[in-house]
This record gives C-alpha cells, structure tokens and sequence, in this order.
C-alpha cells in the first residue's frame, strides 16, 4: 500500500508496471489496479506471478483471461499490443527463460532445470528418473526448487513459450512507427549485465530462470529503442548496454521499487 501511496502521488506522462503485480487467482489483480489513481496511460505487463494458478492452464489465462480483465480496468495490455504515443513508443513482454543463463561451474544437467528442481533436492525427494550416475557431490550439495514448475502450467516447454514470445515482440516492433523512438519492457532479465551478482551455489542456481540474451538480442537490433526496462531479478541496476540504457527496476517481496525519469 505504501509503494501504491507514493505512485499516487507522483507526476509523470505514463505508468509502465513490468509484471509480478499480484498473482491472478481470486480477485488480488484487481484490488491492486483500482487503488492505482494515475491518469495517464497506464501500461500492464505480465510476470511469471501473473501465470501462477491453482488451475490447470496458465497459457489459457495469459492469453485470453488476463487481457480481458486488465482492459476492463481502464489499463493496456502490453504484450503483442504496443503503445503508440507522440514520438515515442513503448513494446513489452513477459520475455521467459531457456536456462542459459544456469552457471556451468554447477555442474548441473540440463534436465534438473527443466524439472525445476536441483539434484540434492531430487534426490531428498527421492526422484529417481532425474538423480544418476552424471551427477557430482558438488551439483548433489545444491538444494533448491523453481516455484514456476508447480504454478505455472503452460502446456509447452520453457525454450518454446520464450520463442512464442520473441515473435510477439518482433510483430509489436513492425507495429511502431519507423520514425518513433522506443522504449522496451521485458519482465524477464534480457541481458546478462542487468543480472544479480554470483551469490550461493542455490542461489545460482535460480540464473536459470531469470531470462535469456536472445530477448537482449532482438532489442539490440532495433536502432529505434533507446531504453529497456525488466524487473524479476528483485536486484536494482542500471547499465548501458550498446545504444540501450538497461534499468532492472529491482523491486522484491518486501522492498518495494520504481524507477521514475525522463526518457
């Protein structure tokens, strides 16, 4: 409520939130939308919380509920549906993650990260068809788990969900005006510099899911967009990266973040 407070009381020309707003079971999107009192454009984006549901198809939800209810609240739905203001532009999407990003000095194999799961905890749990012989103590010391893989149901592979949304961002940039400058909004990480710093072994674990450079590397081919902004990560940053100032907003479960200038 307090971060809420204070975008209330600021004046700016357009809103812009980069996901993880509320997840969207029962009625907590909107509860948060309506007590958001901007008046200008006020511009949605999906993160992964977004698509965490007790029910049994998320990409349903992404792609036909959650449209409709953000619309219905007075906001835009960003993805695949640019906003087109005076001069500048704005584009966005959830991005995803193909595990690129999952450290190699882990030693961990590729289908852990499917499974959202880490070695040490697959094998406390007593998952056989992923612990075997290719595992080392060191990758079996790591104990973690991607909440993704039990709320977010997709009906595809992670690796065809981030190239489902690749296109839509390419299909929102044909949309924009061939003189406007750009701005961009991914929720996932795009690019490698706007990461958190090496922490744990467990904590490193979860770079695999914290987005993908082939999202950094469609952005960097538009000469047109000028700033990208992506959170997930929960750790604020700033950096430029190429012809593109990189801001990860940073906001977390309990330090609350916005970023606010001109652009």
């Amino acid at each position: 409520m307090d971060l809420i407070r204070r975008l209330n009381q600021i004046e700016a020309d357009i809103l812009l939130l980069v996901g993880d707003t509320s997840t969207a079971d029962d009625d907590q999107l909107e509860s948060a939308l309506e007590k958001i009192e901007f008046s200008g454009p006020r511009l949605f984006l999906c993160g992964n919380h977004e698509l965490w549901t007790r029910r049994a198809d998320s990409h349903d939800l992404f792609v036909n509920e959650l449209p409709k209810r953000v619309q219905a609240l007075g906001w835009h739905w960003l993805e695949e549906n640019p906003y087109v203001g005076k001069g500048v532009s704005v584009i966005g999407s959830v991005g995803w993650y193909d595990y690129s990003y999952a450290p190699a000095y882990l030693g961990v194999p590729h289908r852990f990260y499917e499974a959202k799961i880490s070695p040490g905890a697959a094998q406390h749990l007593g998952l056989d068809h992923l612990v075997g012989p290719d595992l080392t103590p060191e990758s079996l010391s790591i104990f973690a788990r991607w909440n993704d893989g039990k709320n977010v149901k997709l009906g595809r592979s992670d690796e065809v969900f981030l190239e489902e949304r690749l296109v839509g961002l390419r299909e929102s940039l044909s949309r924009v005006p061939s003189d406007h400058r750009i701005v961009a909004a991914v929720h996932h990480v795009p690019f490698s510099g706007l990461l958190p710093p090496r922490h744990t072994p467990a904590w490193d674990f979860a770079r695999a899911y914290l987005g993908s450079e082939r999202i950094g590397e469609l952005l960097l081919s538009d000469h047109r967009i000028t700033h990208v902004f992506c959170g997930h990560s929960h750790f604020p940053i700033e950096k430029k990266i190429g012809q593109l100032h990189g801001i990860n907003v940073g906001s977390g479960y309990r330090l609350k973040r916005f970023w606010i200038g001109h652009i």
